[in-house]
């Protein structure tokens, strides 16, 4: 797992890389919870989406947003660190100009990243949202959201309850042509203490099946 440095609006960006074997592999990248609460590409739910990326062949991406780690700038509320997702995944693609798809994964304050950055990038093909903050930001940007994807949370979560999720899942399921599919963890809190191993399992049979449909012709 290669460690790289890449260039961001404000200076270098540390990440890690793990290239796909085919070269035409599909890319992902996945992106952090919020650096002022410990936030970094080395949380254990992020970690564990990237492997699950990395052992299907994708060529994915993690990194640290500015002022994370190594990674140069200081914080600026999601305005700059949407800014640094999109050149990590300018990065991503430039490096892997054959690849055949696209995903976006994001934890809490990094699926709200995620899901700004899906509006920009047309050629996503999915994304994953593990406990999106609708509470604390605004997600109002999705409309419409451009492609169908997974938002995950757990029922005992406090940071990002499950009523405020419901509500952005409401509002998204009512534009046609997508799908966006909810699934709920039972126990799970907004860390998945105990839980981190069920929602990677959840996540990868969503992206399995994604991937199946989507080469089937279908999906989008």
């Amino acid at each position: 797992m290669p460690e790289v440095i890449f260039n961001g609006p404000e200076g270098r960006l540390e990440g890690r890389y793990q290239p796909g074997k085919e070269p035409n592999a599909p890319i992902a990248i996945v992106l952090h919870p919020h650096p002022q609460f410990g936030g970094t590409m080395n949380n254990q739910i992020v970690y564990n989406l990237f492997y699950m990326f990395a052992e299907r062949g994708f060529s994915v991406l993690r990194f640290n947003s500015r002022g994370v780690g190594r990674s140069q700038g200081v914080f600026d509320h999601g305005i700059g660190e949407l800014s640094d997702a999109a050149a990590a995944l300018d990065w991503l693609q430039i490096i892997n100009r054959e690849s055949r798809g696209c995903w976006i994964a994001g934890f809490s304050f990094g699926a709200w990243i995620g899901m700004q950055l899906l509006m920009r990038r047309p050629e996503v093909e999915g994304f994953i949202s593990v406990s999106p903050p609708e509470n604390l930001y605004d997600f109002s940007f999705l409309a419409p959201c451009p492609s169908s994807g997974l938002i995950i949370h757990g029922d005992k979560d406090r940071v990002a309850p499950a009523s405020s999720v419901q509500k952005l899942v409401d509002k998204l399921k009512t534009q046609k042509g997508i799908t966006i599919e909810q699934q709920i963890v039972e126990g799970a809190n907004h860390f998945y203490e105990g839980k981190i191993d069920e929602l990677t399992t959840r996540c990868a049979e969503y992206l399995d099946r994604r991937r199946q449909e989507i080469a089937d012709g279908g999906g989008r």
